[in-house]
């Protein structure tokens, strides 16, 4: 990551629709050349600050910047240097890979856009599909045609709405691979998605939940401010157990991982008290690692009645 000035400082932004608040006070900052995860449930307020950010929304009230620009006053030079790409697939599936390329090429009125499409083909390893139909392409190529786009114009930032949805696993693997390299020639990049594996990956992280800012931080730090400490059982159909653990004293989370269950909470004697009182002739219970699944998930419990 580069020195300098935050590519994102918001404070106190909010937005509202009618009633509901979908983004409340929310302050973060995000620094040149960091891949920043955004994280958290639907209806959480993700996609209603970035487009915020991009100038699509125009904020209620708060202040904020991005690539030093007003939010409030200069949306209009924000959207000449940023690349977004949105939940769905939004190119156009009756043109060809190399149509989309060379539309969206002269919509930002770029030069050489012939050399430029051909470059950016190659670079996202879509040349061998430049006449195909993008409506043609697979959920994985569709997503990396569409990042394509984004990087025509060599935006300073990437806002990237769960751009692996849907995707298999290979070329989610490929994505990441050419955030980070994008991320090594200063571009920051901030990512929303559900995925626990790819908030890892991030140099940073927010986790969201009914539009307020629950937690912040590199991964370890998410994990060992939300106190919680986490027992995984294994045994035949442990899966069973998950209801009765849930009414023990001290048992904030009990979630299931396989063949195995993990049983959450913030008091560790009380915790280690609660699985000691299993059959340990059945069961087997050892103190394990906080994951960050176990971290939202209680985070969201604990906040729910105050939104």
């Amino acid at each position: 990551m580069t020195s300098g000035a935050p590519v994102i400082e918001v404070r106190e932004l909010t937005k509202s629709f009618g009633p509901n608040i979908a983004v409340n006070r929310l302050s973060i900052q995000v620094e040149a050349g960091e891949i920043y995860g955004f994280l958290g449930p639907n209806g959480s307020g993700k996609t209603t600050f970035i487009r915020m950010l991009c100038g699509l929304l125009r904020p209620d009230s708060g202040a904020g910047t991005c690539l030093g620009y007003d939010l409030f006053r200069e949306g209009d030079l924000i959207k000449l240097q940023i690349g977004y790409l949105a939940q769905r697939f939004s190119l156009y599936e009756d043109l060809s890979v190399r149509e989309n390329l060379h539309f969206m090429a002269r919509i930002y009125r770029l030069p050489r856009v012939k050399d430029l499409v051909a470059e950016t083909m190659e670079r996202l390893g879509l040349t061998r599909f430049a006449e195909q139909l993008a409506g043609n392409l697979s959920g994985g190529w569709k997503q990396r045609l569409a990042l394509a786009a984004c990087l025509l114009h060599r935006p300073r930032l990437l806002l990237l709405d769960e751009p692996t949805a849907g995707v298999d696993p290979k070329a989610r693997r490929d994505f990441w691979d050419e955030i980070y390299r994008l991320a090594a020639e200063g571009v920051t990049s901030l990512i929303s998605t559900h995925y626990m594996d790819e908030a890892e990956r991030c140099h940073r992280l927010a986790y969201l939940a009914y539009g307020k800012l629950l937690a912040s931080g590199t991964a370890a730090e998410v994990v060992a401010a939300s106190g919680l400490f986490t027992w995984t059982i294994t045994g035949e159909n442990v899966h069973l157990l998950a209801a009765e653990l849930k009414q023990k004293p001290g048992v904030e989370l009990v979630a299931p991982f396989g063949n195995t269950l993990h049983v959450s909470g913030y008091d560790p004697e009380i915790l280690r008290a609660a699985v000691a009182d299993l059959d340990q002739t059945r069961y087997s219970c050892a103190q394990s690692e906080v994951d960050l699944e176990d971290v939202f998930i209680s985070l969201m419990n604990n906040n729910r009645g105050d939104h």
